[in-house]
């Protein structure tokens, strides 16, 4: 492929570098940063656009930094370690506007400065690491970008916790005493208040010897809990200590101080738990709840979102599709002794649908659906009637694709949308959106 020279303009949703050749065609290069003069080999041709891989760094952009990470670059995770956090959280905010200005045909959308990370490394309290046997012994870590190729990480991952660190080299050790060691392919981790627990997953045999090895170095490991994932879809087999993780959320009212919430290992949780503590209040201050409101949570997870805020409305009902999340979430409420809670297992939008049908009123929505959005809700939410929705997002293009359909009609109108580092070094990007009924 070609060679050209060009200057990267900004940094583009996905996190690619974005520059013009050929007259001005636009062109996507990865690990590049606005100010760059690059030397690049383009990889790809598109009608209207073409990607590119950087060949030489003719001059760099002053928000360039050292990465931390050696593997940086080559590992699938992170991509904006080259760029200094300031770069990182402005250019979040640029991204937001420019995606519900194209997409939603926002001409200017109200987007509040990038809600920053506390933590800029050291902060993922989640971890899936990958194992391939070398002839040196065991690569641990994640798969090379574009491959399935395993990039071992001998020191451990710079962006996750020091316990999941720990965790993972410390299994690693035990891991490579086994004979089949080889069987071994995934390790995963999350760390909660309590410690560390891990799911090994084997595609062996010899189920009991490894259990053994377990815990015969239960002390070495240094896990609040153990279980083995035999095959890839089966249920877990637990080994020793809790499924069970919990962490802390603000409550809504500041003077009810914090909350513990839990869920089981393989449910879903945020990652990174002092940016989830921020969600939380942005959810809060926008929800803006009085005692006589009724709380309807779509895609409502383990109650993350609405178990905070149930102490100042008068109902609070959860609907969410998948199961151990209720399961959780019923849980919660009961630890928490909430009794104005509901927590319902369906589809959001059929719940939805079924709420509207028998006319049930709802003063105050919040929704944090998957990353494919919430198409199929936000065509029927303007029936139920709330006031306000407070939309939180993983994907700015499906926020958007809803957020014309919610506005479009004029129902709705977007007061604020503030863009959330939940992922700092990458160009991952979380929105709390708040719409009000016009």
């Amino acid at each position: 492929m070609s060679l050209h020279e060009l200057t990267i303009e900004r940094l583009a949703l996905g996190g690619n570098g974005v520059g013009r050749i050929d007259g001005g065609k636009v062109c996507f290069v990865p690990f590049s940063a606005p100010g760059d003069r690059l030397k690049v080999r383009v990889t790809r041709e598109h009608r209207s656009y073409c990607e590119a891989e950087l060949v030489d760094l003719l001059e760099a952009s002053p928000q360039r930094v050292e990465p931390r990470c050696p593997a940086f670059g080559q590992c699938g995770g992170c991509d904006w370690q080259h760029l200094s956090y300031q770069a990182q959280s402005d250019a979040k905010q640029q991204i937001l506007i420019q995606t519900l200005q194209r997409v939603a045909h926002f001409e200017a959308p109200v987007v509040a400065k990038t809600a920053v990370s506390e933590l800029n490394y050291g902060y993922r309290a989640r971890a899936q690491f990958k194992l391939h046997a070398t002839a040196d012994g065991l690569a641990v870590g994640f798969f090379r970008r574009g491959s399935h190729v395993v990039i071992d990480l001998p020191q451990g991952c710079p962006v996750c916790t020091s316990s999941i660190n720990t965790a993972m080299l410390e299994l690693r050790q035990v891991i490579q005493l086994l004979p089949d060691f080889d069987r071994v392919s995934q390790i995963s981790l999350e760390d909660g208040l309590t410690g560390v627990v891990a799911i090994v997953q084997y595609l062996g045999t010899d189920q009991q010897r490894l259990k053994q090895l377990f815990l015969q170095h239960q002390d070495q490991l240094g896990l609040s809990g153990l279980f083995l994932q035999i095959g890839k879809k089966e249920a877990l087999q637990p080994v020793f200590g809790s499924d069970r993780l919990t962490y802390q959320v603000p409550c809504c009212s500041e003077s009810a101080g914090m909350m513990e919430l839990g869920y089981e290992i393989g449910g879903f949780s945020q990652v990174n738990r002092l940016q989830n503590q921020q969600m939380v209040k942005l959810v809060c201050g926008y929800a803006q709840t009085a005692a006589n409101q009724r709380l309807l949570d779509l895609y409502c997870g383990n109650g993350n979102l609405s178990l905070p805020l149930s102490g100042a409305v008068q109902e609070l009902l959860g609907i969410e599709g998948f199961a151990p999340s209720i399961a959780s979430a019923v849980d919660n409420a009961r630890q928490l002794r909430v009794n104005n809670s509901t927590f319902r297992c369906n589809d959001a939008s059929k719940e939805l649908r079924q709420l509207i049908n028998k006319g049930t009123r709802f003063d105050l929505v919040i929704l944090d659906p998957p990353r494919a959005g919430a198409a199929d809700v936000a065509r029927e939410l303007g029936q139920l009637g709330a006031e306000r929705i407070v939309y939180v997002s993983c994907d700015p293009g499906t926020l958007a694709r809803d957020l014309r359909q919610l506005c479009g009609t004029g129902a709705y109108r977007l007061v604020e949308a503030t863009p959330l580092d939940m992922f700092p070094q990458t160009g991952h990007l979380e929105t709390v959106a708040l719409l009000t009924r016009t």
